[in-house]
Parts: structure tokens; sequence; C-alpha cells
């Protein structure tokens, strides 16, 4: 949790620290639980590693999270966090999009062999669908990445509606590629990027 407040204020590298310390300081995992509240804290640090541009520690940071994701072999809520193999094919697109355009055929591997199932919570599907419409836009894929943002607001309106990269998105969409210009119309208003 603490790490939040240096995500907002994107000391990236500091969060990173603060979140590898706490890697460090944990025992090594005998229980289910424990190693899905190690595998959520090396998907933090990938994310955050991501945003921080550091390649090398998101990559060790989610191959450790793909392994104990595979450890605890089903998603569950473990002491008071979501985690499991299907969070961690989240948090691989969501690094790839952190790490920039250049990472964005990572983010549309995972997409074109991997969905979100239903049973995963809302916001974490919403925010799967967002950040794979960032890496579609990057790519030129304009009408999937409105499909994307559609998928997003099915899912979890709220958390789409409010979320800065939807309103991005939209926005440029809008602006640049009249594709179903009247639903993108009609979207961007409804997300406030216009």
């Amino acid at each position: 949790m603490r790490t939040e407040v240096f995500f907002a204020a994107r000391a990236h590298a500091v969060g990173l620290a603060a979140l590898e310390q706490a890697i460090e300081a944990a025992p090594a995992p005998s229980l289910r639980s424990e190693a899905a509240a190690r595998g959520a804290l090396h998907m933090r640090a990938a994310v955050v590693a991501g945003r921080d541009g550091n390649v090398n520690s998101a990559d060790i940071h989610l191959h450790h999270a793909r392994r104990l994701g595979e450890q605890v072999a089903r998603e569950g809520i473990y002491l008071g966090t979501v985690f499991g193999p299907d969070s961690v094919r989240i948090h691989e697109v969501s690094v790839a999009v952190s790490l920039g355009r250049d990472h964005v055929d990572r983010a549309l591997r995972v997409a074109a062999e991997w969905q979100p199932p239903p049973t995963l919570p809302a916001e974490r599907r919403s925010g799967f669908y967002i950040e794979l419409a960032r890496a579609q836009d990057w790519a030129g894929l304009h009408t999937d990445a409105f499909e994307s943002l559609k998928v997003a607001r099915a899912a979890a309106p709220q958390h789409t509606r409010e979320h800065p990269w939807a309103h991005e998105i939209a926005g440029s969409l809008r602006r640049f590629h009249r594709a179903d210009a009247e639903g993108l119309s009609h979207f961007a208003h409804w997300v406030g990027a216009v």
C-alpha cells in the first residue's frame, strides 16, 4: 500500500526499492497464501519497474510472479489481494504498456493468446482492456482500440470513466481516427474526453 504513494508521485525508483525490500524481508513462502502475497509484490514491482523504464527489473519480477502464479495454481483472494495466473497475465500487459511504445508487441501477444475470464474482478478486467487499448492505439489498430475501450466500459463503467488513459485514448481516437465516428463521439463524451 505504501508503494501507491510513490506510484502516484511518479517516484518509481523509490517505490520499486520499497517493494524489493518487502520481498527480501518476507520469509520463503510455504503456504499458498504466502506464495500469493509474494507473487502480488512481484507483480506490483514489475509494473513500477516498467513505469521507471527498467526493463531488466520488470522482466525479473514478472518471471518470479509467473512462477509463484503457477505455484498458487488458481486465481483467488489471498490475504486481501487477488492473485493467480490470470492476474499475472494482466500485469504482463500492464508492464508492456508501462515500458512504452517499443514494447507494444509484448502486450498484443498476451492479448492474442489470452483474455481475462469473467470470474476476475471487474476493475482488473477493465484495466486490462484499457491498457490493451493503449497498446492497440500505439500500434495503429484504432478500431481494435475502440473495441477494447467498449469492453472495458462493459466490465467496469465507473473505473473506465475515471481512468486517465481511457480519456486519453478516446480523445486521441476521436481527433485523429474517424472509424465509427458517431459511436466514438458518444464514448468520448461519456468518458469526458471532450
